[in-house]
């Protein structure tokens, strides 16, 4: 082509009869290139066709139909460029069909009430679900294997194993206010009702104590050993729970009330007669028929205050209110376990008492949910004060 062009230069400024004869020239040199490119046309093209014969089984295995169609319309200049491009199509349906099962796996359209609500709200929902349901496992767990040490040890010594079990049920308390006193020194926490609730709590489980050690449960040097060195282990345990998950801690301390309920309950149905004729020991009779009953209103958060008040003729009425009180822990725990949902019977009337909507049994007090929470919540209160400074 070159030639040719080069040949229409030299063609102006000649006569006709010269221009003709270049012409003629320059018309057999264009039909030999022509031939020439026909033939690397045919030959490339023929090259595209044993590739693709070669790659078929390949294309089949890697790529869609479409993707067939879209290369067949679209060939390459080379092999090498022709495995680029199926090594291209492989990569990118691999990477799609990962990123659906990642999708479906983390957050699947039914955890979505709407269409409005964004995908993390969804995943961070489903962690949480998963964070609960990981706590309550571990503290079934730590629970269980503690009602097996104890059904070994204690199977036919009842007011030994309720000895033992009082001694460990009211260290929790004794954890949450230590943890809670700890925040109101660093100025985290002012919620007064919970450490009047774990106080009027720890204080039921005290007298639920001295009940079994009048009844001699604590008579043998063993029991008071084993007792002692559980509730030490169980209240460092608690703290560190605590400070991590309250949620969690309250979750654990509801399980082991909800064990001691259904050990009172059982012993109850097997011995009631017999125990219908023994006579209710001192310290029960002062705690439950006293005059002065706050505390033990102040622990009953699921009821109004002077709404209870126990009858004490006899050692089955001692247990059976044992049983109850319980009954009251776990429902106070359980209510716990919603941040900022507890609060002290004597703090509200009656008008508002057990109200359904939580912003209005919510009292707006500094607080914080976890050593983490209070440390977010601390930096978050003492920025601004130095960008004023």
């Amino acid at each position: 082509m070159r030639e040719y062009a080069a040949s229409q230069n030299r063609l102006c400024g000649q006569p006709n009869s010269d221009k003709t004869k270049h012409l003629l020239f320059d018309l057999s040199i264009l039909r030999l290139g022509g031939k020439e490119l026909v033939t690397e046309m045919m030959t490339t093209l023929s090259q595209t066709v044993s590739v693709f014969s070669n790659k078929a089984i390949n294309l089949k295995s890697v790529a869609s139909f479409n993707t067939i169609k879209t290369l067949r319309f679209n060939p390459p200049s080379s092999p090498r460029s022709l495995s680029r491009k199926f090594c291209r199509v492989q990569a990118t349906i691999l990477q799609d069909e990962e990123e659906k099962v990642v999708v479906e796996e983390s957050s699947p359209l039914k955890n979505f009430p709407n269409d409005d609500e964004p995908p993390e709200t969804g995943s961070a929902s489903a962690l949480e679900k998963w964070v609960i349901k990981f706590e309550q496992s571990v503290n079934i767990l730590l629970t269980e294997s503690v009602i097996m040490v104890l059904d070994a040890l204690y199977r036919d010594r009842d007011y030994a194993r309720f000895f033992v079990l009082e001694t460990i049920a009211r260290v929790p308390y004794f954890a949450f206010i230590s943890v809670l006193h700890m925040y109101e020194s660093f100025g985290w926490w002012r919620r007064a009702d919970y450490l009047k609730v774990h106080f009027a709590e720890s204080w039921n489980e005290m007298h639920h104590l001295l009940i079994m050690e009048e009844l001699g449960g604590n008579a043998w040097w063993f029991d008071r050993f084993l007792a002692q060195h559980i509730a030490v282990a169980y209240y460092f345990v608690t703290v560190f729970m605590y400070v991590i998950s309250p949620r969690m801690a309250y979750h654990f301390s509801e399980c082991v009330e909800s064990h001691a309920f259904e050990t009172y309950d059982k012993f109850i149905k097997a011995q009631g007669e017999k125990l219908k004729k023994m006579p209710a020991p001192a310290v029960a009779i002062k705690y439950y028929t006293g005059a002065d009953l706050y505390l033990f209103d102040e622990f009953q958060t699921a009821r109004l205050p002077n709404s209870r008040r126990p009858k004490i003729e006899n050692l089955y009425d001692v247990f059976l209110n044992i049983r109850d009180d319980e009954a009251e822990h776990c429902k106070t725990m359980k209510a716990c376990q919603t941040h900022g949902n507890l609060r002290s019977p004597h703090s509200y009337s009656e008008d508002d008492f057990g109200c359904e909507d939580e912003s209005g049994c919510i009292v707006a007090q500094a607080d914080c949910e976890g050593i983490v929470d209070c440390i977010k919540k601390a930096v978050a209160v003492s920025t601004p004060r130095v960008k004023q400074n």
